[in-house]
């Protein structure tokens, strides 16, 4: 196992980046949002009442606590504060529908959640009613018993719940000392699997921070810079791809409560942003909408998570001449490799991408199981310092993941060249990339079932011009019932997250003619062709 030391190169805890901030450039804009601008000293001082506030209302080192907020300035604070006593934060998803938001809670066995009344036209007030009736009779509730307090953003605040003017209130004159070190747990972030429901990944501080540092250092991020990021704060993209890597370089994090291109040209422009961040489907967006050729940009590097075609275009059509690309996922912290803005310009387009410094990669053999040489495609293994923890609760999925030398298998296809740089090859079994989001299969499947008329769901992903892939539903139907496919589609979107939903649903009366194998398992690759031959994909 690598010897290297984290130790000297970068602050290893969001309360020493912070602090290093503050006192490196107090003036400079720290984030920039809808709901306001805040500067790096104005941030240290939000972020020291809220763990006054913390402290006071009996919130623990290690404790799990829920953020359920769009992004913006109050996140990040929350967040920080949270960190800065050594308690961990777990995002929730603000595109979950009720049932997942449950789930996600009950899980974690988050104690406080911090969450906004409304957002993006949701009403997160209803659907945690909706879960917890104690929301309105008092906590803890049976619905979720280990939550004793929530903290509501906003003008809806149930009679079970506390404002946040005078949750605030509660830290006035109390002393607000933090109590964090590199080991501890910082984040719980949900995750995806291709077999099972989402899993509570387990980072820590040292972990986050050094991604952070070592990504931002990579994309060319200097003091002042100017980071325009759509990532969402609930995910590793936005929290330590874009929250971190900018506190580590004291830039400033331009950002958005959702990625929407026309206003994502505008903000480039006006906010004089140096970088930016997206995936193919963000980039494809932006560098397809009429607006950006009047766009004066004056953008020097990206951090893109796409093809090389792509990321020729974001060099040449939108002067990004620095963009890099990068490979992660959450159980890394999640960078494994990517691309630095100083090597040459063909190194960067063709994705070839070099291990984040200290990170061991190896490719192993699917079918054997035996480690390949240089040039040869299979799945990735990684181990370092960018590893999780392990899965919170789940020993068993933490044991298949992660061996007894500590290295973690991705699922993920690539191969390495001779000089060990990383190229990725694709997301290995079923697992749907929809936009940014990884859409399991096997939980779309699991709330199908729950509707009346279905006996059998199966989901798998086929081609998107504007997403890249999206989930599309095969179904058989219970005797007797009848359904249309609309229907389907309708109800599935009262039942969970818009990205999750299937946009192709297919009624079929068995899958035997589609491809099944001996032992009467359903062949999703060859599931997979089927669908792009009858929806006329193929193009």
């Amino acid at each position: 196992m690598s010897d290297f030391a984290l130790d000297g190169l970068c602050p290893l805890t969001t309360a020493d980046a912070l602090r290093r901030a503050a006192a490196v450039a107090p003036e400079v804009e720290a984030v920039v949002a809808p709901a306001g601008r805040i500067t790096f000293a104005a941030l240290e001082r939000e972020v020291a009442a809220i763990r006054a506030a913390l402290i006071a209302a009996g919130v623990r080192h290690g404790e799990h606590v829920g953020l359920c907020l769009g992004n913006g300035p109050r996140w990040v604070a929350i967040f920080l504060a949270l960190g800065s006593i050594g308690a961990v934060t777990v995002p929730v998803n603000t595109r979950f529908r009720g049932e997942e938001m449950g789930y996600a809670l009950r899980q974690s066995r988050v104690r406080r959640l911090f969450m906004a009344d409304r957002f993006l036209r949701v009403d997160f007030v209803a659907m945690l009613r909706g879960i917890c009736p104690g929301l309105d009779l008092g906590l803890p509730h049976a619905a979720l018993p280990d939550l004793i307090d929530v903290v509501v953003i906003g003008d809806d605040v149930p009679a079970g719940a506390r404002s946040w003017d005078v949750f605030l209130q509660g830290g006035a004159g109390v002393a607000a000392p933090e109590r964090c070190a590199p080991g501890d747990t910082l984040l719980m972030q949900y995750t995806s699997g291709t077999t099972s429901f989402p899993k509570g990944v387990m980072l820590t501080h040292r972990s986050m921070c050094a991604n952070a540092f070592f990504s931002g250092g990579r994309m060319g991020l200097r003091i002042a810079d100017r980071f325009h990021s759509a990532r969402p704060f609930f995910h590793v993209a936005g929290s330590t791809l874009s929250v971190l890597s900018c506190l580590q370089h004291v830039t400033t994090l331009v950002t958005m409560e959702r990625f929407e291109p026309a206003e994502t040209l505008r903000l480039l422009e006006a906010e004089r942003c140096t970088h930016f961040s997206g995936n193919d489907t963000m980039a494809l967006m932006l560098l397809n909408h009429p607006d950006r050729p009047r766009r004066r940009l004056v953008l020097r590097g990206a951090w893109a998570a796409a093809s090389p075609s792509i990321v020729r275009r974001i060099i040449d059509e939108m002067g990004a001449g620095e963009c890099v690309v990068g490979y992660g996922l959450s159980e890394a912290s999640p960078n494994v490799a990517q691309s630095c803005w100083w090597e040459p310009e063909e190194v960067r387009v063709s994705g070839h991408m070099r291990p984040e410094p200290g990170v061991e990669l190896r490719i192993r053999d699917l079918e054997t199981g035996r480690d390949l040489p240089a040039g040869a495609t299979g799945e990735i293994l990684v181990r370092g310092w960018n590893v999780m923890q392990g899965y919170f609760d789940k020993p068993a999925e933490t044991a298949e993941a992660l061996d007894a030398e500590g290295w973690l298998a991705t699922g993920d296809l690539g191969r390495l060249d001779a000089e060990g740089r990383l190229a990725f090859a694709g997301r290995a079994k079923d697992l749907v990339r929809v936009g940014g989001e990884n859409v399991s299969p096997a939980e779309v499947e699991d709330i199908l079932h729950r509707h009346p008329a279905i006996r059998q769901a199966v989901v798998v992903g086929v081609p998107d011009p504007r997403l890249m892939e999206v989930p599309c539903a095969f179904v058989i139907l219970n005797e007797g019932h009848a359904c249309e496919p609309e229907a389907l589609i309708a109800w599935s979107r009262e039942h969970m997250a818009g990205f999750k939903v299937p946009r192709y649903v297919q009624v079929v009366d068995g899958f035997e003619a589609i491809g099944m194998t001996a032992s009467s398992k359903i062949q999703k690759r060859l599931l997979a062709k089927h669908a792009i031959e009858v929806l006329g994909l193929g193009a």
